[in-house]
């Protein structure tokens, strides 16, 4: 049986208080298996963000670790961390994170520029990754007078933009109306049905869960599969 591309093996996280100690959840497993997408539910402060951002190395767990295709994510420095984050992490935020005083352009070319790809190449790989969702013609323009899905659409591009192994979204229809976090969701899986990505999406939305494969719900520091 082969190795799945992400797993949590006794994952645990703690937020120190004043008062005392905030437990997240501890002794926490999960696999995902390359090429599926998830989703993972749970009300507003079970703790779905704080799994994604361990999964994702944006943030260490407290216990526990994560593999990513069989190397420990956890296991070496800062300066590993980032680079893995940049060459084989993808992701996509509920609000966009785009930096306004940069064109659509050169926000998608930004993972390019940091695993330091030279600029015509990187802006070259930009504006192809700018055609697949849709807005080749917003090249120039800045984030400011783009509407909220183009926004998201240039966010996702630039979660691709460094041909990513995983794609980790968090609420990504969240900021948008329905009708437009349909789009979303749309081309979201026609991009990991043809790269061949494995995606987790965190959503409170049953209608976002629908779009993936398996679905998981966390609650109560527990993480359990329901779909």
């Amino acid at each position: 049986m082969s190795e799945p591309l992400v797993r949590a093996v006794n994952l645990g996280k703690d937020y120190p208080l004043p008062d005392g100690t905030l437990r997240v959840f501890h002794g926490l497993e999960f696999e995902l298996e390359a090429g599926d997408i998830v989703a993972v539910m749970g009300a507003s402060g079970v703790g779905k963000t704080t799994l994604l951002h361990l999964l994702g190395a944006l943030d260490r767990p407290t216990e526990g670790t994560v593999f990513l295709e069989g190397d420990d994510l956890f296991s070496g420095d800062e300066r590993r961390l980032a680079r893995i984050r940049n060459r084989k992490i993808g992701f996509v935020f509920q609000f966009f994170h785009l930096l306004p005083e940069f064109t659509t352009l050169e926000n998608i070319a930004l993972p390019l520029f940091m695993a330091g790809r030279p600029k015509e190449e990187a802006l070259a790989r930009a504006a192809s990754v700018l055609e697949e969702v849709h807005l080749g013609s917003k090249a120039r323009v800045r984030p400011s007078l783009l509407s909220g899905g183009e926004q998201q659409r240039v966010a996702l591009a630039r979660a691709l933009a460094n041909e990513p192994k995983l794609l980790l979204a968090d609420e990504p229809t969240g900021n948008l109306d329905w009708k437009t976090g349909e789009l979303i969701l749309n081309l979201l899986a026609d991009l990991h049905r043809r790269k061949g990505l494995s995606s987790i999406l965190v959503t409170h939305n049953e209608k976002v869960a629908r779009y993936c494969a398996k679905t998981y719900l966390m609650e109560a520091g527990e993480l359990k599969r329901t779909a």
